[in-house]
């Protein structure tokens, strides 16, 4: 009898865990976003609104469907810009070489920085006074030295995706090392053998066996895009004005500096429906069956 309820035991303390910082917040996070909600105010939640939040969003804020539009052209442009470099480093350093290993090795070092610190470094970087940037385009390009790269708001959305296109390469070149390992030798030998040339192995045999791999790496890539706050909170704080205010720092920004906790509850769970179809997705190439 012991050893059977042993198991569930061992358990236990980890289902606690999840439910305490996962589960339960998720469910009161729906509650209260059917509910007024503001931190401003004695009682809390305040009165019922059913689905006034959501239609509000929908209907009554072009704030909202503003960051919907940067969250969506963001993550477009980070997914797109981010695989097509990964793949490209990973079609280089794949086939082997004494320094592979070395060069590997480095590549995690940006990725094991945290977003905040990368957004930091790379506001310090394009400061027009003192950053990196500025001193390169001084020697190199001297008229780019002028530009106030976080001051015009297209610019600014720019360095927002460079500086996340830069913390993301490396780790997805190294999931794209890994599915090119996967990928039989003798394949493209075969295809080598009868005369193809390197760029119909790479169209007609690498890349279709390296889809799979591609498929969840955009996956993966777009999730975590879509839930960016951190580095675009450092970095530019949502500005100039609204043009780099994605959904997360929207629903922060509604949330914590005008005390609208239901209303930021309704747009966090507008963003969890895209996510919901990104997981499942996600997982049916991970799990699926071979």
């Amino acid at each position: 009898m012991r050893d059977r309820h042993l198991k569930y035991l061992l358990v236990l303390p980890a289902v606690i865990v999840v439910f305490a910082t996962a589960i339960w917040p998720l469910v009161e996070s729906l509650r209260l976003s059917f509910y007024e909600g503001r931190l401003s105010r004695p009682a809390f939640p305040q009165s019922f609104l059913g689905v006034e939040n959501y239609t509000w969003a929908f209907l009554e804020e072009p704030a909202f469907w503003n960051s919907v539009w940067v969250t969506a052209t963001y993550t477009f442009w980070t997914v797109l810009l981010t695989t097509l470099l990964a793949l490209g480093l990973a079609l280089l350093l794949a086939p082997g070489g004494r320094l592979r290993v070395t060069v590997q090795s480095l590549l995690i070092i940006p990725f094991a920085m945290s977003p905040a610190l990368i957004g930091v470094s790379f506001r310090f970087m394009f400061n027009p006074e003192f950053g990196l940037f500025d001193a390169f385009f001084g020697i190199v390009f001297p008229p780019l030295a002028t530009i106030s790269w976080l001051s015009d708001p297209t610019l600014a959305f720019w360095v927002c995706i460079m500086a996340d296109v830069w913390g993301w390469i490396p780790f997805l070149t190294l999931v794209l090392i890994g599915g090119l390992a996967s990928i039989p030798r003798d394949t493209i030998e075969a295809a080598q053998v009868d005369g193809a040339s390197g760029w119909r192995v790479l169209k007609d045999v690498t890349l279709p066996q390296l889809v799979p791999v591609l498929a969840v790496v955009l996956i993966l890539k777009a999730i975590f895009s879509l839930k960016t706050f951190d580095q675009v909170y450092m970095l530019t704080n949502g500005g100039p004005g609204t043009a780099t205010q994605t959904l997360s720092h929207y629903v922060y920004f509604n949330g914590l500096k005008y005390s609208q906790i239901g209303y930021s509850a309704a747009v966090a769970w507008l963003m969890v429906i895209p996510m919901i179809f990104l997981t499942y997705a996600y997982a049916k190439f991970v799990f699926q069956k071979k």
